[in-house]
């Protein structure tokens, strides 16, 4: 009789990969306690403090992270989640490099500084108020360690360290690009420079900057601005739209030129007495401005609706009007990018100005030749300008209830003396610029011949 064979089969990929399911099931229920979990969520809010200064021929640059924030490192745990302290110091220092200082660029005059040299890491709690000055922070970072005993969970800990790159001078020119936007979902960087020559500048950066000089050139800075004008009307849609209201009724040069200088002089006016803090700081006034814009356009549109002569003979004064509260508008945006102007806030301004009125030119090279068309081949002029504007009308209408409904959640504060100072003046201007608006009118008709009579 034969020899027989039990035949046993042999598991196929699906049964592999449940076999790894289950084993990946149990190891990721009863864990490892020693190590703290390699694969955490992102968090949704990070903030990092960096502290840089040039000294000599080396730069010193001081970073607070939360170690919540630095994935894929194994943070070792004792009695439970609290951090050991006493095996945390190569971790922390890979930490070090992989999240910060391989996603931290700096350039001494353009050239980009070769990786720098961890002076030394510290693990702090996060009541620690060391960072609020460098020579602090430095001191904190460089002292001794926290007892091995102290009980801190991991995700609850701070990770400071001291970089020090080699540079040619304190003197150079500098600049800064923190890529630290996968640190977390929102991730605002905190930093402050201090040059050799004792000036120093504050940022706050969020997400991805992208390259930032420390402390820039007057070009540097209005260009910059110049680039920042230009992306903001363009990524501004009430603005383009009470833009394309102004010009639906004109298509020829001349009338065009004075609708939008208007416009652009008076957001200019605005926008500076706001760099200059000449406007309400209170928490009610951004919104009031959103809904005065909203209500701008609905105005606008409905007035292209109406058709009026009369209307269209005062469109440059009501753009001007306008204007002044959308320069406000400019000035949110503005808000929080003046950090890059240095020392340069004037020129910044008007450099920011020069990128708004490029992308309105942008705008209008597209927007009237396809007005022009489309009144020519698709639809009758003044069809179209019905359509166009009620479609507008519609939205600016949704807008302003939306805004208006925000603005009514807000206390309307009992006004000052002071605040009763700054309301006079500016009725005080609006006033002045309703006069003079009405007078240039007023000149402008009385400049035109009179109908003669007919004879009979």
């Amino acid at each position: 009789m034969g020899r027989q064979y039990t035949l046993r089969a042999m598991p196929n990929d699906r049964s592999r990969g449940r076999i790894v399911w289950l084993v990946s099931l149990v190891v990721a229920v009863l864990g490892a306690p020693s190590l703290s979990p390699s694969a955490h969520e992102i968090p949704n809010d990070v903030v990092v403090h960096a502290l840089l200064r040039p000294e000599g021929q080396r730069l010193r640059l001081v970073v607070r992270a939360p170690l919540a924030a630095m994935r894929d490192i194994l943070f070792p745990t004792r009695d439970g989640d609290n951090l050991d302290l006493s095996r945390a110091d190569r971790p922390v220092r890979d930490a070090a490099t992989l999240w910060l200082s391989d996603n931290i660029a700096i350039y001494e005059g353009g050239v980009r500084l070769a990786p720098p040299h961890i002076v030394a890491t510290q693990i702090s709690l996060p009541s620690d108020r060391s960072f609020a000055s460098y020579e602090s922070a430095v001191a904190h970072v460089t002292g001794p360690a926290l007892p091995a005993n102290t009980a801190i969970v991991w995700n609850q800990a701070v990770m400071d360290v001291l970089f020090e790159y080699a540079i040619v001078s304190d003197r150079s020119e500098f600049s800064i690009e923190p890529a630290l936007g996968r640190l977390g979902i929102r991730v605002v960087t905190s930093l402050r420079f201090r040059s050799a020559a004792g000036v120093e500048r504050a940022f706050e950066l969020r997400g991805d900057q992208g390259l930032v000089p420390l402390d820039p050139r007057w070009h540097q800075a209005a260009w910059r601005f110049v680039q920042l004008g230009f992306r903001h009307i363009l990524d501004g849609t009430d603005h383009l739209l009470f833009l394309l209201c102004l010009v639906i009724p004109f298509r020829k040069l001349k009338p065009l030129v004075i609708v939008v200088t208007a416009f652009t002089v008076a957001h200019s006016i605005t926008l500076m007495a706001a760099a200059f803090d000449l406007v309400p700081s209170a928490l009610w006034f951004p919104p009031l401005v959103e809904t005065a814009i909203a209500a701008s356009i609905f105005y606008m549109a409905i007035e292209n609706i109406i058709g009026s002569a009369h209307l269209r003979e005062s469109r440059w004064a009501f753009a001007f009007a306008f204007g002044l509260v959308h320069g406000f508008g400019f000035s949110f945006a503005l808000r929080e990018t003046l950090q890059f102007a240095g020392g340069h806030v004037v020129p910044s301004l008007l450099a920011f100005n020069v990128g708004v009125e490029l992308g309105q030119i942008f705008v209008l090279l597209i927007a009237v030749p396809i007005l022009h068309l489309a009144f020519r081949y698709v639809v009758a002029e003044r069809m179209g300008t019905i359509v166009l504007s009620a479609v507008v009308a519609h939205t600016a209408w949704h807008w302003t209830m939306e805004r208006g409904s925000t603005l009514s959640q807000f206390e309307w504060p009992a006004l000052t003396a002071g605040g009763w100072l700054v309301l006079v003046r500016w009725i005080t201007a609006a006033v002045s610029a309703t006069a003079l608006v009405w007078l240039s009118t007023v000149w402008r008709r009385a400049q035109r011949p009179e109908p003669q009579g007919t004879e009979r």
